[in-house]
C-alpha cells in the first residue's frame, strides 16, 4: 500500500535537495549536446537504481568511504572535460540529428556519469534514511525516484532549449569549463 503523504513529502525533499545539485547540470551538458530522450533513459535509470539501492540497504550507504566517491566523480568529470575540449567541432545539424547519436551510446553516458556522481550523494541517503523512519520503502521509494526524474526531465529539457538559442561551440566550451570545475572540486573534496 502507498501513504500518499509520505510521498508527497519525500518528493519535496528529494526535490528540493536536488535540484541545485550537479546531476541537474549534468543532464543539462548532455541534453544540449544529444538526443534528450536517450539521455534522460539513462538517467531515469540510474537514478532507479540509486533509489533501490538506498531503499533497500537504508542508511548503511552512509559508511561507504565518501573520498573514493568524491575521487572517482572528480575523475569522471575530469575525463568529460577532457573529452569536450579535445574534440574536433562538430558541425551542429549533425550534432542535431538523432541517428548520429546511438541510443546505447547515449544512455549509456547518462546512466554511467549518474550512477558514479550520485554514488553516496546527500539524496542517496536521505532517502534511505526516509525509507528507514517511515518504513514506507514503496511511498519512500517512489516519491524519491519520481523527484529524481523531474530534476533530470528539467535539466535535460533546459539543455535542448538551450541549444536552440546558443551556438553549440559554446556550449560545448561552457560545459567543460564546469565539468572541470566540479572535477577538480570533487578531488579537492577527496
Amino acid at each position: 500500500m502507498i501513504s500518499f503523504s509520505v510521498l508527497a513529502l519525500v518528493f519535496g525533499v528529494v526535490f528540493l535537495s536536488e535540484l541545485p545539485d550537479k546531476t541537474a547540470l549534468a543532464g543539462l551538458v548532455l541534453g544540449a549536446r544529444y538526443r534528450a530522450s536517450y539521455v534522460f533513459a539513462g538517467v531515469a535509470a540510474a537514478f532507479a537504481v540509486h533509489v533501490a539501492l538506498a531503499v533497500a540497504a537504508g542508511s548503511v550507504l552512509t559508511l561507504l568511504p565518501g573520498r573514493i566517491v568524491s575521487a572517482l566523480t572528480g575523475v569522471l568529470f575530469l575525463g568529460g572535460a577532457a573529452v569536450l575540449l579535445l574534440k574536433k567541432d562538430e558541425d551542429e545539424e549533425q550534432v542535431r540529428r538523432p541517428e548520429n547519436q546511438g541510443f546505447w551510446k547515449v544512455s549509456g553516458a547518462g546512466f554511467t556519469l549518474v550512477l558514479v556522481a550520485e554514488f553516496g550523494d546527500l539524496t542517496q541517503i536521505m532517502t534511505a534514511n526516509l525509507a528507514a523512519r517511515y518504513d514506507e520503502p514503496l511511498s519512500v521509494g517512489l516519491g524519491a525516484v519520481l523527484a529524481l526524474w523531474t530534476v533530470a526531465g528539467l535539466g535535460v529539457m533546459g539543455g535542448r532549449a538551450l541549444m536552440r538559442r546558443v551556438p553549440l561551440r559554446l556550449i560545448t566550451k561552457v560545459a567543460a569549463m564546469v565539468m572541470l570545475g566540479l572535477g577538480i572540486w570533487s578531488l579537492y573534496e577527496a
